[in-house]
């Protein structure tokens, strides 16, 4: 194991592993703890109580962070004609159809989220190697097929996020950056976990949220206590 710098010992030594934090301490304490030169992102890991392999037990959603999630997401809407405009006008990065299919049949996907319309899915489907891998692939559950596009666009420029839960029953989730101030850290992160506990399965059984631990680019990890959220 890699011997800690002076910066991450120091850092270590501000978090209690043998306690948990409300939300308002995690997040002013992930703030405290990073020391990198670069604005790191806060993420949350969320332990569920459910079975991701039974269908009837997938989390799985979309959340509007109040205060957004600190990152230029760059938006590739594959449109027809006719919405070119609309989806320009809403904040798109990149707009057109068949030049862009061609991109990403080569290989390229330089985009955070790709927006399309349901007429448009069955071109998508034979790329479905490329932008599944990669979290790219548009979904109706997740808004990102649609036909109300610049909706669509403005969402996910504004702090719209999806989440899924993992094949070992876990939420990843970027939140926010350290450079947002505690407040703004600890609503983003309990509107995520809010929504969360909203969407139990009615199968799940025993305790559902199991463990929530928040963390910033290259921090220690800071247990925060699930009675408080």
């Amino acid at each position: 194991m890699a011997k800690l710098t002076k910066k991450q010992k120091e850092a270590y030594a501000k978090v209690d592993s043998s306690r948990s934090y409300d939300l308002a301490a995690a997040s002013a304490l992930v703030k405290d703890i990073t020391n990198v030169k670069f604005d790191a992102s806060v993420d949350l890991a969320i332990r569920l109580g459910v079975d991701p392999r039974k269908a009837n037990q997938m989390v799985r959603g979309v959340v509007t962070l109040p205060h957004g999630t600190g990152k230029d997401v760059k938006v590739l809407a594959l449109v027809t004609p006719d919405k070119e405009a609309e989806a320009l006008e809403a904040g798109a990065d990149y707009v057109g159809l068949d030049e862009y299919l061609q991109k990403i049949k080569g290989g390229w996907t330089d985009v955070d989220v790709i927006i399309t319309m349901p007429s448009v899915m069955g071109k998508l489907g034979p790329l479905g190697r490329v932008l599944g891998p990669r979290g790219l692939m548009p979904n109706p559950k997740t808004g990102t097929v649609t036909m109300d596009v610049a909706k669509a666009v403005k969402d996910v420029k504004a702090g719209k996020i999806d989440f899924k839960v993992d094949k070992t029953g876990i939420i990843h989730a970027a939140i926010g950056k350290v450079s947002f101030d505690a407040q703004k850290i600890e609503e983003n992160a309990n509107e995520l976990i809010q929504t969360i506990i909203k969407l139990k399965p009615t199968t799940a059984k025993g305790t559902y949220v199991k463990s929530v631990f928040m963390s910033s680019t290259m921090s220690p990890s800071i247990e925060v206590e699930v009675k408080a959220v």
